[in-house]
């Protein structure tokens, strides 16, 4: 979603986004996401990061991680992903540049994106400044989603989740900056 939201931005003006991510300076540590527990009993915050597009801050990104959790072998540990947004953006606007992105880690048939698409449309609410979106990644399974702590949907697809959660830590984001920051490098 970090490229999500500001390819949205970008299409909304017709021109290329300017866009910086940046380590944040963690306030007094806030206690993990509820939403976790089941997963990350021991969730502790790795990394955080703010998105900021033309000078507009977008939103604020925290990782959660349990005990031993290794960067280099993400995609085999389970973790949470929170934004907190700092403007409004249309859930089907994420929900397209998010496929956009995934696409940035390899190919993906037509058939399987437009499936994914939908799931994401379907999954992703509007958001309005303040808003909280919780991504929880479980290898293997999938990925569950949370809107200000109330469920939004789940997705039980392995290849989704990983795609997913690549967007911001895998080696081909578009924002190396923010997966730095996230991942504590």
């Amino acid at each position: 979603m970090a490229a999500a939201l500001w390819a949205a931005c970008g299409a909304l003006y017709g021109v290329p986004a300017q866009v910086s991510a940046q380590p944040v300076a963690p306030s007094t540590a806030p206690a993990a996401p509820t939403q976790l527990r089941d997963v990350l009993p021991d969730a502790q915050r790795l990394g955080t990061a703010r998105l900021t597009v033309w000078g507009f801050q977008v939103y604020d990104a925290v990782l959660w991680v349990g005990n031993g959790f290794q960067a280099s072998a993400w995609t085999q540990q389970p973790l949470g992903l929170e934004l907190r947004y700092l403007r409004d953006f249309e859930g089907t606007a994420i929900a397209k540049r998010s496929m956009d992105e995934m696409r940035r880690s390899g190919p993906i048939d037509a058939a399987q994106s437009e499936r994914w698409l939908q799931v994401m449309q379907s999954t992703f609410p509007d958001v309005k400044k303040g808003d909280r979106l919780l991504g929880v990644y479980e290898p293997g399974a999938g990925a569950r989603f949370f809107h200000n702590g109330k469920p939004s949907g789940a997705v039980r697809d392995a290849a989704f989740a990983e795609r997913f959660f690549a967007i911001w830590l895998g080696a081909q984001t578009s924002e190396p900056a923010m997966r730095d920051a996230l991942l504590a490098r």
